[in-house]
């Protein structure tokens, strides 16, 4: 392995290349076991939210614990025990508040056992999948689109390889990743696939604590908590003086006898604690934990309940929240008189190159199998910057030919016939693709250009039966509901004109990136189609900057970043690991009419 000198001044997330290991093997079960005996393993415990002794602290060191228990041992000292009964409260808050969060950790430490990461290593030439914890020094790592990169490491594959490095940089771009370049923890993948072999491995990794951050169990701001906090805090202050002029009364005024003075004293001081609202706060937080459990709804953060009651505006991604994640094929349209059957082998040989296809794609595979005689010379991964996939195939004569596939309105001039064609069929909410034969050679930088369009291929989307149910909830109780997508805006408006969600479709590409005009925009439209990923965070931000509480739902790793910046981040069960730690509350059935009871029952808390 090459080294570098330890002295250097080395940007930690770009450092030097190094040369691309050799070895494509991976190791052999000798080797693993010698990284084993030398502790060269990836062993970064992952914590999923507090320990029990810090639960048991947290709850039992409070401010409302400090006032009553000091009460409650003066009293205890100087009355009968019968008039120490209201101590008993202490117990009573404290231990639902340990049960309840003991609760939520059980049920986190099984969703990350259930949902854990798996990488697949090649080990004595082979792929096999371990968890993250069997990962040692040198492993060699496959990775694609949505894999989260567990460890750090030099690349060893890359097959159009796009890695986002947000988390650690904040620049939304993704990297383009080749061979000799290091990949680092907490980043994932966006685009293509590859190969990269481990550097670093456990505590040494870079930003090897990122995932768990991101997962633990934390306390997003909350309203009652706050106002309980508060109330306690000038209660204090109050209770000083209060104290004295009683004890004072009772020794000087009545007469009464030192312990029967303080006993009177604490029995006129207690009431100024709110004892009731604080108790009733933590059951009702209990059982709104208890009641969405059964709901197949995990709630991360136990005031996420609270605060998705006081969200006034949802912004909704249309793929796996609107619309189911499959689709089909609804028809073919050939262009310029072009051979239907031709265009059948291509679309064919295309979904045979990508070894891990998209929805859209995997739609295609579905319809049109492949074509044993054409061989995939170079592929193109789809990337969503992009807006499209190519491939380069030798065809059975021996002659190369490039195609693309990808969004009509990137791949055709603004003037192209086609393109009216498109806007028909996005109008009716289908989904159309373009599929266009390349002048240029994959690698070119303008391989789009002069491209000439052969087919549109319709696809058809799976619209969620919930979906319409649960928008006409959110506008009955005053909630807007933004549909912030990447795809098209005409297409994206008509399947939320079907969910019966009317409104101005504005297209992000026109949207103005000044956040005070942004938030305007936000304002007057209500579907948002073109959206890129750092978009969607600046829009979520542009959101609150007006004063909005905003929560974002999805489930791609896209919508990592707005997730992490909204005031509550919901994502799917089946949704990526990255989406999911950022989350606050995670539908584990990823059935978005869910949503309805979460807001319910964080207004039942409040109401009570």
């Amino acid at each position: 392995m090459t080294h570098i000198d330890a002295g250097a001044e080395l940007d930690p997330v770009h450092p030097v290349p190094l040369p691309a290991p050799a070895r494509t093997t991976g190791l052999t079960a000798a080797e693993v076991a010698q990284r084993i005996a030398r502790g060269q393993v990836n062993d970064v415990p992952v914590r999923s939210s507090r320990s029990l002794g810090e639960i048991v602290r947290a709850n039992v060191f409070t401010r409302f614990n400090a006032i009553i228990g000091v009460l409650w041992l003066v009293m205890l000292f100087v009355a009968p025990i019968q008039d120490s009964l209201f101590g008993f409260v202490i117990l009573a808050n404290t231990g639902i508040g340990i049960v309840q969060e003991w609760r939520a950790k059980q049920t986190l430490d099984s969703l990350a056992v259930i949902g854990e990461a798996r990488p697949t290593v090649r080990r004595d030439g082979a792929a096999v999948e371990v968890s993250t914890n069997e990962i040692v020094l040198d492993d060699l790592i496959e990775i694609g689109p949505g894999d989260k990169i567990v460890v750090d490491g030099v690349c060893a594959e890359a097959d159009g390889l796009e890695v986002d490095e947000s988390l650690l940089t904040g620049e939304a771009d993704p990297v383009v990743k080749r061979p000799g370049d290091h990949v680092m923890s907490g980043s994932f993948v966006v685009a293509g696939g590859g190969a990269f072999a481990a550097t670093k491995v456990g505590r040494e990794a870079y930003a090897a604590q990122l995932a768990e951050e991101a997962s633990r169990f934390t306390l997003v701001h909350s309203e009652l908590r706050s106002g309980i906090s508060t109330i306690l805090k000038y209660v204090t202050w109050m209770m000083l003086p209060a104290a004295i002029g009683l004890v004072a009364t009772q020794l000087v005024v009545k007469n009464n006898g030192l312990k029967d003075a303080v006993a009177r004293t604490v029995g006129g001081i207690v009431p100024m604690v709110p004892e009731g609202l604080v108790l009733l706060t933590s059951v009702a937080f209990a059982i709104g934990v208890i009641r969405l459990g059964r709901q197949q709804c995990l709630v991360q953060e136990l005031p996420a309940i609270e605060g998705l009651a006081r969200v006034d505006t949802v912004c909704l991604d249309k793929t796996g929240t609107l619309t189911e994640g499959g689709m089909d094929v609804m028809e073919l349209r050939p262009l310029d008189g072009v051979d239907e059957t031709y265009i059948r082998k291509v679309l064919g040989s295309l979904g045979e190159s990508d070894p891990r296809p998209n929805a859209s794609l995997q739609a295609i595979i579905d319809a049109y199998p492949d074509s044993v005689d054409w061989r995939c010379v170079e592929s193109l991964p789809f990337s969503s910057a992009r807006k499209y996939s190519g491939a380069t195939f030798s065809e059975g004569d021996g002659e190369l030919s490039t195609w693309l596939l990808g969004a009509p309105d990137v791949l055709l001039g603004a003037d192209d016939p086609a393109l009216a064609e498109t806007v028909r069929l996005n109008e009716q909410g289908l989904r159309v693709l373009l599929l266009a034969r390349a002048a240029r050679d994959l690698d070119h930088t303008k391989v789009a250009e002069d491209a000439r369009a052969t087919a549109l291929v319709v696809l058809e989307q799976r619209l969620r039966p919930d979906a319409g149910d649960t928008l006409r909830y959110f506008a009955e109780q005053d909630v807007r509901a933004k549909v912030i997508s990447g795809d098209n805006a005409v297409s994206v408006g008509a399947v939320a004109a079907k969910l019966g969600l009317s409104g101005t479709t504005v297209d992000a590409r026109r949207l103005p990136t000044e956040p005070g005009e942004m938030a305007e925009a936000l304002d007057e439209g209500t579907v948002f189609g073109r959206v890129t990923p750092q978009q969607k965070r600046d829009m979520v931000g542009a959101l609150q900057s007006r004063g909005h509480t905003v929560a974002m739902t999805g489930d791609g790793v896209n919508d990592v970043l707005a997730l992490k910046d909204a005031d509550i981040g919901v994502s799917m069960g089946s949704g990526s690991e990255a989406t999911r730690a950022v989350a606050q509350i995670v539908l584990l059935d990823n059935s978005f009419a869910t949503l309805p009871s979460v807001v319910a029952e964080g207004r039942r808390v409040i109401g009570n």
